[in-house]
């Protein structure tokens, strides 16, 4: 374990809707409460689980909305419920992270903290542990780290960081700017580069730094969240949080805080190559869990298990049962099938991305009920 000067504390963001998972994850019960791991747990147990040889469970922070403060307390047990920061309304990542980054600074001035999504699958946990204390050297230094992950193919999905030269003797590269999601062919010549990595969205830095550079980048932010911070251990705390919380800009850390950081040196990076996948949709859900010998997987089960799913000459389907009534499909390949009590979704594996789109014209429907 850690020595306590300079500890490491965990945040995790449980925020989001996961719309792409809908029916599954809705707005009261979003993806990461879910077990999509291939064991019992959910995403969210997982997420903290993994953190359980670089930190301890009482300096561990979760920040949720309102709506699912309760279900996070209920599943992370061993995490104290004052540790589970409740946030009013969404206001994106800069907010979250800036107030649990605020919290530990007043519990402890010179701490590290390590910023994961809840909703993230990692294989490899070993090495996960490895590259997060390669990155605590690279916070030590002063540096806003950031992870990266070693690309396995042109993803036009994601965000890439553009490395420049190590610093210092170990592994941490310089990040010189951070690319917004690109076309096919630029993805491609990201990879063929072997300058940049994929951006996982995982930071680690220590508070103090963090916190000054967002006063120097975004003062409002900074300013509303140091008022909630000065009255959060006080009965003023729901009042204060109730009257500066909306006033925050609505703006992910990315472009809040570490683009600017990186064009001016202060952002460094330490390639991971741990099995990550960020669980975005029913496809990326079947490549990443066990599947059968035709490459059907039914999620929550594995192998030939499949209880309450009837399956006859099928091909690479991602079939999610849910509500013990039988499932059945024949003679057909490259599908996703969702049963829940009051929804089904079917549709292509290729098009699993556009499940987003359902949840919107729903919205747009009036039809909130099922989102």
């Amino acid at each position: 374990m850690i020595e306590q000067r300079g500890a490491l504390y965990g945040v995790v963001l449980a925020g989001g809707t996961g719309t792409r998972l809908w029916p599954l994850s809705r707005a009261g019960h979003p993806k990461f409460l879910h077990p999509l791991t291939g064991t019992d747990a959910s995403l969210l147990q997982a997420t903290v689980d993994r953190l359980d040889e670089l930190t301890d469970a009482d300096r561990i922070l979760v920040v949720t909305g309102v709506a699912h403060a309760a279900a996070v307390s209920r599943q992370l047990a061993d995490v104290p419920e004052e540790n589970v920061l409740v946030e009013p309304s969404p206001r994106d990542s800069c907010a979250a992270i800036a107030l649990a980054a605020a919290v530990i600074a007043r519990r402890d001035p010179e701490a590290i903290m390590g910023s994961f999504a809840s909703d993230h699958l990692i294989s490899d946990k070993a090495e996960f542990t490895e590259v997060i204390k390669r990155a605590m050297d690279g916070a030590r230094q002063g540096l806003l780290m950031t992870l990266g992950i070693t690309p396995t193919r042109p993803e036009t999905g994601y965000g890439y960081l553009e490395c420049g030269g190590a610093i210092g003797d170990g592994p941490v590269l310089a990040v010189e700017e951070f690319k917004e999601k690109p076309s096919y062919d630029v993805a491609e010549s990201y990879v063929k580069s072997g300058n940049y990595l994929w951006n996982a969205g995982m930071f680690v830095w220590r508070v103090d730094v963090f916190l000054a550079e967002l006063s120097r980048q975004q003062p409002q932010l900074a300013a509303g969240i140091s008022r909630i911070a000065q009255a959060w251990d006080s009965p003023a705390r729901e009042e204060v949080l109730g009257e500066v919380w909306p006033t925050l800009p609505r703006i992910s850390v990315d472009y809040a805080v570490m683009e600017g950081a990186a064009t001016v040196g202060r952002v460094g990076t330490v390639p991971g190559d741990f099995g990550w996948n960020d669980v975005g949709d029913f496809h990326t859900l079947g490549e990443v869990l066990a599947s059968d010998q035709s490459g059907n997987v039914v999620v929550g089960h594995t192998g030939e298990d499949k209880p309450g799913v009837l399956l006859r000459e099928t091909e690479g389907l991602v079939v999610v049962p849910t509500t013990g009534r039988l499932v059945a499909a024949m003679g057909v390949r490259d599908l996703v099938i969702v049963d829940t009590p009051d929804a089904v979704l079917v549709c292509p594996r290729d098009r699993a991305q556009e499940v987003k789109q359902l949840v919107d014209q729903l919205r747009d429907a009036g039809e909130i009920s099922y989102i």
